[in-house]
């Protein structure tokens, strides 16, 4: 039977009980539907002889169609070739562990549904289409001398400019349309635009208070590209529900992050490896001289939102062939939260940002069988995750997959 496994003499590892049970776990039609000792059917028969199984991983930030740092080239590739691209990018994020992605720009409904009707093997795929910038913004890859935006419809392009409230709701509107799961706005400046500063807010008031209307209007929400507490700070204020990156974060911030049960989303992998080898993939040299900025206040801003019980969910925001990076965000992260914490950032923590808590990050009956078979101790060391070569199973829809 299609998504039918029992896996035997396991150590189950649920990050919402955050402890062992030694146990079997049986999957049915690609779901968990019994857990417990003793266990039988007449399925497939795996005997895991004290592994750990935890659910699948979730990474809530990724750019699956960025293959190249140079984001300004991305317009203009054939949506064919980006669309090769995305699939061998997400091909291997599923060999990583990671059975469920969060794009935050880039992705469309065309790699979503070619992922969810088995034409490729990639992790599950929820997708914002592209992002909205304001012209200038960090979603506006055009040069000083650049005058004509190309809104080409390649999936590649990461933003499309939105000016003004009616263009705005406009943009939102029709990234819902073609099935956005979440919308993503650009509210302050950023690393990879060629003529924004970092330290930039962006978007007025008006313009974000329309994006989140309209989200909360389709029962979606908003994440929003912001770096310093004053764009964060006002971004929440204004109900966006999802902070991507946030280095430059105050205590403000936190409290904002309670009072409204948002998310951040830090991305600290990202700027290691855009300072490594940013340049090498294609990160323009103007763009290289920015990563600093955020680099060496990205750490600090993770103590203090997990010092201060933020929602963490793990996100790594890679680009081109720095990709392969993915899962030492879990050594960074170990730097600073306790591993349970981490692992529950790339779990229930995601699960319940993205609206599927239950569904998926659980080994509860009746959620998705996205399952990681581990050799070593996650609660005691959380990095072993980030070693793939720790994986001995990864299971999607209860199928294995590696």
């Amino acid at each position: 039977m299609t998504g039918s496994l029992l896996l035997r003499n396991a150590l189950l590892l649920d990050p919402e009980v955050g402890e062992y049970v030694e146990g079997d776990l049986r999957c049915e039609d690609g779901r968990i539907v019994e857990t417990g000792q003793g266990l039988r059917g007449d399925v497939r028969t795996e005997d895991l002889r004290g592994a750990v199984v935890l659910p699948g991983l979730i990474d809530a930030h990724v750019h699956v169609t960025a293959s190249t740092a140079d984001l300004g080239s991305l317009p203009s590739w054939s949506p064919s070739y980006a669309a090769a691209h995305g699939m061998r990018i997400m091909g291997e994020m599923l060999g990583r562990g990671f059975t469920t992605v969060r794009d935050a720009s880039g992705a469309d409904y065309g790699l979503a549904d070619a992922q969810s009707e088995g034409l490729f093997r990639g992790p599950r795929l929820l997708f914002c289409g592209r992002a909205l910038s304001q012209t200038g913004g960090h979603g506006d890859n055009r040069n000083r001398g650049t005058h004509v935006h190309d809104d080409h419809p390649c999936c590649a392009g990461l933003g499309r400019i939105a000016d003004g409230v009616d263009a705005v709701r406009a943009a939102a509107r029709d990234e819902l349309r073609k099935g956005a799961h979440h919308i993503k706005v650009m509210a302050s400046g950023g690393v990879a635009s060629p003529t924004d500063r970092i330290d930039s807010i962006q978007y007025s008031a008006e313009e974000l208070t329309a994006a989140v209307e309209e989200a909360g209007a389709a029962n979606r929400y908003v994440a929003a590209h912001a770096y310093t507490a004053r764009a964060v700070n006002r971004a929440l204020e204004l109900g966006i529900r999802s902070i991507e990156h946030g280095n430059l974060i105050d205590d403000r911030s936190v409290a904002l992050f309670l009072e409204r049960e948002a998310f951040l989303v830090p991305t600290l992998v990202t700027y290691w490896a855009l300072k490594q080898e940013g340049r090498e993939h294609g990160l323009p040299e103007s763009s290289w001289r920015k990563v600093d900025e955020v680099l060496g206040a990205g750490m600090a801003a993770l103590e203090r939102a997990a010092r201060g019980g933020v929602n963490l969910a793990y996100g790594t925001d890679l680009l081109g062939g720095m990709h392969r990076h993915q899962n030492h965000e879990f050594r960074l992260r170990a730097e600073v939260q306790a591993p349970l914490d981490v692992l529950r950032s790339a779990t229930t923590v995601a699960a319940e940002l993205v609206g599927m808590t239950g569904e998926i990050g659980t080994l509860r009956p009746g959620a998705r069988a996205d399952l990681l078979v581990v050799d070593g101790d996650p609660l005691a060391d959380v990095t072993v995750l980030a070693e793939p070569k720790h994986f001995r199973h990864i299971i999607q829809g209860g199928e294995p997959v590696s």
